[in-house]
C-alpha cells in the first residue's frame, strides 16, 4: 500500500467539534494528507423549552436587528422556519463569524453584518452599523448560557434587547478507550479546540489517563479566550491559530514543518 502523501502525511490530528460540524475540517486534513481522528467534545441539542424561540419566530416583523451568535444558531432557527414563514426582508441580520455568515447565506440571507477579523462579540460591536441601536429591538439567538457582553453593551447604547435559546449544549457521553489507546500508540500528534467548554469537556472526557496526554500534545485554538483556558488547564504547546478551518490548516502545516 503507497504510504499518504501530502505535508501532513502520518500525523492523526484529533479534531473535537459537535459532529455535524466536524466534516469540513476532516476533509481538509485529509487533503494535506493527514489523519482525522473525530471525538466531538459538544454535542447539539434541542433547547430544553422550544416555545420562547418559536414565539420569537412568529414575532420577527417587531425586530430591528437579529443577531446570530454561531451557525448552530442560524441551523435551529432556519430548521424551525421551515414550513412556517418566510425571513423577513425588511429585518437586518448579524452574526459573529463567517461560519454564520456562510449558513446564512446557505438558507438566502445576504448583506449580513459582521466583522472581517477576529471573530467575536468585541469585533462586531465595533461595527459601524451596531453604534446607533437607541430605541431599537434586537433578537439575539444563541445557545443556552454563554457571555452577555453583546447584549449588555447594545442596552447601555439604547436598545431594548431579547435572548432566546435556540440550542443547548452538552458533554457527550463517549468511550474514550479507543481515543486514549491509539493516542498512546503515537496516533494522535496535535488536537484541534474550537470552543472552551468543549476543551473543558475534553479533559473531563479524557480523565486522568488523558490529560496528560493532552497537557503533552500540541493544542490549536482560534482565539485567545481559548488558548487562555488551555493554559490555565496546563496545556504545554497552545498555538493561536487565524479563525476558521483555514487558520486551523494553515497552523497545523506550519506546525507539522517545524518539527
Amino acid at each position: 500500500m503507497t504510504a499518504p502523501a501530502g505535508p501532513l502525511a502520518g500525523r492523526g490530528i484529533l479534531v473535537t467539534r459537535p459532529a455535524h460540524q466536524a466534516g469540513p475540517l476532516a476533509a481538509l486534513i485529509n487533503a494535506a494528507g493527514g489523519r482525522p481522528v473525530i471525538f466531538p467534545a459538544l454535542e447539539i441539542l434541542d433547547p430544553a423549552d422550544p416555545q420562547p424561540l418559536l414565539d420569537a419566530i412568529e414575532r420577527l416583523e417587531s425586530y430591528d436587528l437579529a443577531i446570530f451568535i454561531s451557525p448552530n444558531a442560524v441551523t435551529r432557527v432556519m430548521e424551525r422556519m421551515a414550513g412556517r414563514r418566510a425571513w423577513p426582508a425588511g429585518l437586518r441580520v448579524a452574526a459573529i463569524g463567517k461560519g454564520g455568515v456562510r449558513e446564512l447565506e446557505r438558507h438566502g440571507i445576504r448583506q449580513v453584518i459582521a466583522p472581517q477579523r477576529s471573530f467575536d462579540s468585541e469585533r462586531l460591536l465595533e461595527m459601524p452599523q451596531l453604534q446607533a441601536v437607541k430605541g431599537q429591538r434586537v433578537l439575539i439567538l444563541r445557545g443556552d448560557g454563554g457571555r452577555e457582553l453583546l447584549g449588555d453593551t447594545l442596552a447601555a447604547r439604547g436598545a431594548e434587547v431579547n435572548y432566546v435559546a435556540c440550542y443547548r449544549r452538552a458533554r457527550p457521553k463517549t468511550d474514550p478507550a479507543p481515543l486514549l489507546q491509539a493516542w498512546a500508540r503515537d496516533g494522535v500528534h496535535a488536537v484541534t479546540a474550537t470552543s472552551s467548554e468543549g476543551l473543558r469537556n475534553l479533559f473531563v472526557m479524557l480523565g486522568k489517563p488523558g490529560e496528560t496526554l493532552l497537557q503533552h500534545t500540541p493544542l490549536l485554538v482560534p482565539h485567545p479566550r481559548i488558548a487562555a483556558v488551555a493554559r490555565e488547564l496546563g496545556c504545554r504547546e497552545v498555538i493561536e491559530t487565524a479563525p476558521g478551518d483555514d487558520g486551523l490548516i494553515a497552523a497545523l502545516l506550519r506546525q507539522s514543518a517545524a518539527k
